[in-house]
């Protein structure tokens, strides 16, 4: 399903109307929600690229995976005010860029954004009116038997992983949304439905469910 990019907006309210913050821990399915609803709408949306000071890796090109920056770059632009949110991640930088992103609300889009629950909160307070949207397995050993299935992680880290997902899903009872990620193609319809939709998904089911799997991490 295609849409049309809408009229551009510059009203600074509205702008954050358009932007869609989707969070979750490793293994809940987040990528795969995402790549979803860029399928269905690949003239409505776009994803926020972020700004990093490492390497470009294998055929990664600028502007389109990430945009590469030198330090120095980088600094002068988080000095400058344009960067949302920042982190550094095993000794190298990431952003969001301010401009980047307002830049695509001007042009009509919708813009996804694919940040942790730190940037998420960042991105809340500079614009209060964007959507927090968490994703989440439908239990906690549903959860661990996807980290095992991927075979990517040694049996430390996935305890790790886990241990960060407890704490990522407390703080993540501030999101607007919860989408528990049980069958993909429900849980795909309902992020289409959060963002273009409507008939918005349930805000109290889905906080109920991620209290109920908390419990569950607690409990373990």
């Amino acid at each position: 399903m295609k849409n049309p990019v809408e009229t551009a907006v510059v009203n600074t309210d509205e702008i954050g109307k358009r932007f869609f913050v989707v969070s979750a821990p490793s293994g809940a399915g987040k990528t795969t929600l995402c790549q979803n609803l860029l399928d269905r709408h690949p003239d409505a949306i776009r994803v926020s690229i972020s700004c990093t000071t490492r390497k470009p890796r294998g055929e990664e090109r600028d502007g389109v995976e990430y945009f590469f920056l030198s330090k120095s770059e980088f600094f002068e632009r988080r000095e400058a005010g344009d960067f949302l949110e920042w982190a550094q991640v095993h000794g190298n930088y990431y952003a969001t860029s301010r401009s980047h992103v307002e830049d695509l609300v001007s042009r009509g889009y919708r813009v996804l954004f694919d940040v942790d629950v730190q940037g998420a909160e960042k991105i809340k307070a500079a614009y209060p009116a964007a959507t927090l949207v968490f994703v989440i397995a439908p239990s906690r050993a549903e959860l661990e038997r996807r980290l095992r299935e991927r075979k990517t992680d040694d049996p430390v880290e996935i305890e790790r992983r886990l241990g960060n997902a407890l704490g990522e899903m407390v703080l993540a009872r501030i999101y607007d949304y919860i989408i528990v990620n049980d069958d993909v193609v429900e849980a795909s319809e309902k992020l289409d439905a959060i963002v273009f939709g409507d008939a918005k998904p349930d805000r109290e089911d889905g906080r109920r469910q991620l209290d109920r799997i908390i419990a569950e991490f607690e409990n373990e």
